[in-house]
């Protein structure tokens, strides 16, 4: 049967038209089961470029399309951080390498000398550093660091014998170990702020140090001449003191004991208090 104009379409069961042709597929269509609603929930019919999207993929493909953009900043910078890693690795590598030279007894330090102790090419040295002046300093700053890592805990009680030799063993130990460093100091025409800012620190923490050892001997004399005998203190114990005796002749050990001598030279005055005046 055909459709009368202008009347609704409607699809004859009749068999033998095309209508019925239509019908019988209409009708397997409505005696299908239905898709479960997990599926029919999830995919949907794209018109404009005729592709199924699966809304819940969990494929590796599916994962790494939605979290490529998320992953790439990530990923950058991680090797961002990476290479400033290296970088600063490089840094201490080259100037561990001037100290090593140091302590063999160098007093200059040419590129090529450092680069070949460091494992390093000439190239890299002067791509961390703009020149030498500036790695000599930064290794002088490394090495007096270093210094403030050895200063360890010494008793501030007991006998006093026992506190000034502790304190002169740990003193020696340490300023003929820091001696290269300090005449290389010394032959840099103008230090850095960064070594005259850490060399403060290092004085600042050892005179901290001995008015913490020798507190009951200094709590005796009035606050003005405690503060004198504290700067005595520091003066006989820090390296000036110290490469002035080695300068004249002293051997380490004759050093120490001279710095012994004059420490308990020093406390003596806070024996008799009376006659400070």
């Amino acid at each position: 049967m055909g459709r009368a104009a202008g009347s609704p379409h409607r699809l004859s069961l009749q068999p033998g038209a095309r209508d019925a042709d239509d019908a019988h597929d209409a009708l397997d269509v409505m005696r299908r089961p239905p898709l479960p609603a997990a599926i029919s929930g999830s995919v949907r019919a794209d018109t404009a470029t005729r592709r199924l999207v699966c809304d819940n993929d969990t494929s590796e493909v599916g994962r790494g399309a939605v979290n490529q953009s998320a992953r790439q900043p990530r990923t950058e910078e991680r090797a961002t951080d990476g290479r400033a890693e290296r970088g600063r690795q490089s840094r201490v590598k080259i100037a561990e390498a001037v100290l090593s030279l140091l302590d063999d007894g160098e007093s200059s330090f040419p590129a090529e000398r450092v680069a070949e102790r460091a494992g390093v090419s000439r190239r890299l040295v002067f791509h961390h550093f703009a020149d030498m002046s500036e790695l000599v300093e930064t290794a002088i700053t490394r090495r007096l660091e270093q210094l403030i890592e050895q200063i360890q805990p010494l008793p501030t009680s007991g006998p006093r014998a026992a506190r000034v030799a502790a304190l002169t063993e740990q003193r020696a130990r340490i300023l003929e170990w820091i001696t290269p460093a300090q005449l290389t100091l010394m032959r840099l025409e103008t230090p850095g702020d960064r070594v005259a800012e850490v060399t403060r620190e290092v004085l600042d923490f050892a005179r901290a140090r001995l008015a913490e050892i020798f507190a009951e001997e200094l709590e005796r004399l009035p606050v003005s001449h405690g503060s004198e005998v504290l700067h005595g203190l520091d003066a006989v114990t820090t390296w000036g003191a110290w490469h002035h005796w080695r300068s004249s002749g002293l051997s380490a050990e004759s050093a120490a004991r001279t710095m012994e001598t004059a420490v308990h030279a020093l406390l003596a005055a806070t024996d008799r208090p009376q006659a400070v005046g």
